[in-house]
């Protein structure tokens, strides 16, 4: 989907949503909101649709609200509120419905306000600034982050080398991936700041940090194992001079796992 038909697809939801009566509000999100970077031919349409009480759980169940339903191939429920639907030739809407009340449950970081007829805007800007409030008290110590993707990695290792190759791969290339990207957008600047995702630290990385991007994407196309001594690598190159004191026996202890199991590996 070209940009033109991608805001054409965005006119016609907010046109026809805009007769339904049920709805109170359409709030774009991600690239559909087109805040710091605009929808490109792989983006979804995300979005938050807020209903009157009494109709959001009609609206997730029967999607002929929706522009070209009849074009849809598949869908599903996500979570309580949550939806994805495919279109045929390939494009994807992830959105959820929430009536009034429901709407504090939501997280909200990149928005744009779509349609409102019940002035619910106010709400979104203290949903937003709430949702900054949860990420910053779920931020963990960065010493204890650093702990958490060691473990990870030592775990992984462990779980790999005695032959659990799907539990070993995720916990490196994920769970302790996960703390390292959190830790380098922490002690890392980048003119593109703004774009990282607070709610997904995977999101956009390589845009804002483009030398560190290339040089983790290169290490994760190696095998587990060698990811993670890549990891470990670039974490102690990348974070040392941040954090203190480091812990290097500790550094040591995972290199010697990883050691040890491509060595009963090979």
């Amino acid at each position: 989907m070209n940009l033109t038909e991608y805001n054409k697809f965005t006119e016609d939801m907010r046109l026809k949503l805009a007769g339904d009566d049920r709805v109170l509000c359409l709030v774009a999100l991600g690239s559909m909101a087109q805040q710091d970077y605009q929808p490109d031919e792989w983006s979804d349409h995300d979005f938050f649709v807020i209903t009157i009480h009494g109709v959001q759980e009609d609206m997730r169940r029967d999607l002929s609200w929706l522009p070209r339903a009849d074009d849809l191939v598949f869908y599903f429920r996500e979570t309580e509120h949550g939806i994805k639907a495919l279109y045929h030739g390939g494009h994807l809407l992830e959105f959820a419905i929430f009536n009034e009340d429901e709407l504090q449950l939501a997280r909200l970081n990149r928005y744009r306000v779509l349609l409102d007829k019940a002035e619910i805007a106010p709400r979104l800007e203290e949903l937003a600034l709430t949702t900054q409030d949860w990420v910053a008290q779920g931020q963990t110590d960065p010493n204890r982050r650093l702990a958490e993707f060691l473990m990870n990695l030592f775990v992984g290792v462990g779980r790999y080398a005695r032959g659990e190759r799907l539990s070993g791969h995720q916990f490196i290339k994920t769970y302790a991936l996960t703390h390292l990207l959190r830790l380098l957008a922490e002690f890392h600047t980048s003119e593109d700041q703004s774009l990282l995702d607070n709610l997904d630290p995977f999101r956009r990385f390589e845009r804002v940090f483009p030398r560190l991007g290339a040089e983790i994407n290169g290490i994760l196309a190696q095998n587990t194992l060698l990811a993670a001594e890549g990891l470990l690598a670039l974490a102690v190159l990348e974070l040392r001079p941040f954090l203190s004191p480091f812990p290097d026996a500790a550094v040591t202890e995972v290199q010697r796992m990883i050691a040890k199991a491509r060595q009963e590996t090979t």
